[in-house]
C-alpha cells in the first residue's frame, strides 16, 4: 500500500519534535499535526512505521513510533497487534518512556505474549525506580490488570 509520500517522509523523521518530560511537566509531548496526518493514513502507515522501529536505536523516534501506535489503536486502526513481534525487541528497555508506551499499547491490544514482559518491566521499576517525573509502575500495573481483568473475564463468563 501506499501512502502520501510527505506522510512517509514524517515517519522516517521520526522523533525530531518530541519534547520529553522534564521538572515543570510529567509527560512527553509530541507534534500533533504530524501525528494526525499519519494515523489518517491508516493501517496503510503500519509498515512503514515498523520499518523504523526495527532499525533505529534513538529514543525519540522510538517513543514517536509507539505514540503513532497507540494513537492509531484509539481510532480503530486494526493490526496493531501483528507488530508484536518488532515493539519486544524494546521489551527490555530501562527507558520508563518506553515502558510506559509499550504498557499502553499492551493494555489495548492484549497480546499473550507481552503479559511476561509487563511484569518483568513493573518488577524492574519497583526495585529500580529510574524516572524522576513520572511513575510509570501506574501504567505497567494498569496494563497488567486489564489482561488479568480480561483473560479472567471469559473463564468467569463462558
Amino acid at each position: 500500500m501506499q501512502i502520501n509520500p510527505i506522510v512517509a517522509f514524517s515517519i522516517q523523521h521520526l522523533g525530531k519534535n518530541i519534547k520529553p518530560a522534564n521538572d515543570s511537566k510529567n509527560y512527553c509531548c509530541f507534534d500533533k499535526q504530524k501525528i494526525e496526518k499519519i494515523v489518517a493514513e491508516r493501517e496503510a502507515a503500519i509498515p512503514y512505521i515498523e520499518q523504523v522501529l526495527k532499525t533505529t536505536n534513538d529514543t525519540r523516534a522510538v517513543l514517536d513510533g509507539l505514540y503513532i501506535l497507540n494513537c492509531m489503536l484509539d481510532n480503530g486502526v486494526k493490526g496493531i497487534e501483528k507488530t508484536y513481534p518488532t515493539l519486544s525487541r524494546f521489551n527490555k528497555s530501562t527507558s520508563p518512556d518506553i515502558q510506559v508506551m509499550l504498557s499502553g499499547i499492551y493494555r489495548k491490544t492484549l497480546v499473550p505474549d507481552a503479559f511476561g514482559p509487563l511484569n518483568r518491566m513493573l518488577m524492574q521499576q519497583i526495585l529500580y525506580p529510574n524516572s524522576p517525573y513520572f511513575d510509570p509502575t501506574e501504567e505497567i500495573g494498569g496494563a497488567i490488570l486489564e489482561y488479568i481483568r480480561s483473560y479472567g473475564a471469559k473463564d468467569t463468563y463462558k
